[in-house]
């Protein structure tokens, strides 16, 4: 058994990942790896060992899966490896050998296997500063975080710093009216940092365990962006000093190459400590997980799996894996 099916075999073993969980990330990744197999079927076609025409047809289907082109060239030198090693590997082999390799890329930014909603007992409250641009469902992603949280035992407080769009506001009170958790709100046009600080002003004051804020989502001028989402940083750090627990940047995986130019932005206006992947279930491109977490080294923390309440889930490497490649 060599190391990476150890990693399965181990990992996997200890995983809280539950049963319901698992059937709804098969379910959301379908398309992704129905659209992969197809193509590493007709890569592999004909031939019974893995060489270079092989791997030159498997560098096609990665970057077309967008996978990326750097994570690709990753992949690719791994398995070149694994060829130069066996000099006899055979085509049937290579799901498993990509299997392997992706989860081992993985594994080096995602290092948690935790599959429960969590936080850590030293930060209270744990605070959540979300950022990305409109429409990737950032505010849907705030309120099923939300809704898991609350699941999970802990209580919330959301904050709408997003004050440049009155819909934004509106959509995020809609949520926390559905979840069942307190908001904190301006008008149109307020000083988000004097939301986020009125946001964790109301948390402390009621003991929660877990505050979100919402943070507004355009990008037409990086710079104002920057010295926005540093100035809310700095203001909420009056109130709770080690604010924002994570900075969690929120991205569309339907838009597969462009959520990479997002990441691109986003990671130059801010620190970004953690990706939420969303709308995995509408699309083929859910190797845009595996390229965005290689390339920008930070690690994702939640996936998107479905439309329901409960398809926001914790990232699982090798559930993910598993799933992609079953």
């Amino acid at each position: 058994m060599n190391f990476f099916k150890k990693i399965f075999s181990s990992e996997r073993k200890d995983s809280n990942f539950t049963e319901e969980a698992k059937q709804s990330l098969d379910k959301g990744l379908e398309k992704s790896k129905s659209s992969f197999f197809s193509k590493l079927t007709k890569a592999v076609a004909g031939k019974s060992k893995v060489d270079d025409e092989v791997l030159d047809n498997l560098e096609e289907v990665l970057i077309s899966s967008d996978v990326g082109v750097n994570t690709t060239l990753k992949i690719i030198e791994r398995i070149e490896k694994r060829v130069s090693q066996d000099k006899y590997l055979g085509t049937e082999e290579l799901n498993l050998i990509l299997r392997e390799e992706i989860a081992g890329l993985l594994s080096e930014t995602n290092t948690s296997n935790d599959s429960v909603f969590s936080i850590p007992t030293d930060k209270k409250p744990y605070v959540i500063m979300v950022v990305g641009v409109n429409g990737v469902g950032k505010t849907t992603t705030i309120g099923k975080l939300a809704n898991q949280f609350k699941n999970a035992g802990y209580s919330v407080v959301l904050g709408a710093a997003d004050t440049f769009r009155a819909a934004a506001i509106d959509q995020l009170q809609i949520w926390a009216d559905r979840v069942g958790v307190p908001i904190v709100k301006q008008q149109m046009g307020s000083d988000p940092a004097s939301v986020a600080f009125d946001t964790l002003q109301s948390a402390v004051a009621q003991n929660a365990d877990v505050v979100i804020i919402d943070t507004a989502g355009r990008l037409h001028n990086k710079v104002g962006l920057m010295n926005e989402l540093s100035k809310v940083k700095k203001v909420m750090q009056k109130v709770v000093e080690h604010a924002p627990s994570d900075v969690l940047l929120v991205l569309d995986g339907s838009t597969g190459q462009n959520a990479f130019e997002q990441a691109k932005q986003f990671t130059a206006a801010t620190e970004v400590t953690c990706l939420a992947v969303t709308k995995l279930d509408g699309t083929a491109k859910g190797g845009v997980v595996i390229g965005i977490s290689d390339q920008f080294q930070i690690p994702v923390k939640y996936i998107g799996v479905g439309e329901g309440i409960n398809d926001l889930q914790v990232f699982n490497k090798i559930e993910f894996v598993d799933s992609f490649f079953n």
